[in-house]
């Protein structure tokens, strides 16, 4: 039998086996380091997100074609955000109107449902969220207590859903034969000025008590740090929220503000903010169809008076063995 083996240019005849096995690694190592056995595959190229705007249950680019950048911790560009436009809002407004009968006559107990759902839906995707808030700047710690924060929020009013009519409704005393009656009705549409504090916990806790009492919203992302509320519209379109309840923009706040507020079939803006000129502009615009100008300078704790702050209250009469 012919013994040649050959290793690294040489041949050795008749090698003892010891030599034969040292020559095999040899030329093992040699095959390793050639060319041909280290050429990898092409890399890929990652897929880079689109953030695109939230209205009635899809994600449209805005009419407009313009765009922003977002600019991470370090000063990076993060990401491109659609720059919403006048007529983005008025389509959003339209979305949340056609929605409102349906979700207004939704049982307490289903939207209560609807909002857990929505918790456990980011509960789920809760580290895509930690990464977003770490990218902004948040140290990991900071970061998932904020997400957690915001879940338990959703959760919160879940469980007020069906217990805040309980609370605040009433029945009066009155001096006559009748029943007289006061029940909590949502206003209808509202329009949401998300705050530049706390990117996702503060944009939920802003629309989270205008959904749990019935109405429908438009909502305008932080201009600083609008990743969050964008990934935010992710979940909900995973979730059971029916489309046009919660719409949701991104853009520039000064050039939004003002139609947010003077827009006619709007029935309520909340505004998150300490701009005295911006607040004054709202209250101006708000009184020409005697809108409700909801202004929160700080950040608030949720309370269940946030869902009465987006309410009327109806009373009704009713004569006695009538």
């Amino acid at each position: 039998m012919d013994k040649t083996v050959k290793a690294e240019g040489r041949s050795i005849d008749s090698a003892s086996p010891r030599e034969a096995q040292s020559a095999a690694k040899s030329a093992s190592r040699a095959r390793a380091k050639s060319p041909a056995a280290t050429r990898l595959p092409a890399s890929r190229l990652g897929v880079a997100k689109t953030y695109k705007l939230y209205i009635n249950g899809k994600f449209p680019r805005t009419e407009s074609g313009r765009y922003f950048t977002v600019a991470d911790a370090k000063g990076n560009i993060a990401a491109n955000m659609c720059r919403a436009s006048r007529k983005d809002f008025r389509e959003a407004v339209l979305a949340a109107r056609a929605a409102f009968n349906g979700w207004a006559g939704a049982s307490a107990y289903l939207r209560g449902q609807i909002l857990y759902r929505v918790a456990e839906m980011l509960e789920a995707r809760a580290e895509q969220f930690v990464a977003e808030l770490k990218l902004m700047g948040l140290d990991k710690r900071a970061a998932s207590r904020e997400v957690t924060a915001t879940i338990d929020c959703l959760v919160y009013y879940a469980g007020w859903t069906d217990k805040y009519q309980q609370v605040f409704s009433a029945v009066n005393p009155v001096a006559s034969s009748h029943f007289n009656f006061s029940i909590l009705e949502p206003v209808g549409v509202v329009s949401v000025l998300a705050g530049q504090e706390r990117a996702l916990l503060g944009f939920v806790e802003a629309i989270a008590p205008v959904i749990a009492g019935g109405n429908t919203a438009i909502a305008l992302a932080a201009e600083q740090n609008p990743l969050c509320a964008i990934s935010f519209a992710e979940v909900l379109h995973s979730s059971d929220v029916p489309a046009g309840v919660i719409n949701i923009l991104s853009g520039y706040r000064k050039e939004l503000a003002e139609q947010f507020a003077s827009h006619m079939d709007v029935n309520a803006i909340i505004a998150n903010g300490d701009d005295a000129s911006e607040i004054k502009m709202i209250q101006e615009q708000a009184a020409n169809n005697i809108k409700r100008a909801i202004i929160r300078k700080k950040p608030i704790a949720p309370d269940p008076y946030q869902i009465i702050d987006v309410q009327e209250t109806k009373t009704t009469w009713h004569p006695i063995g009538g």
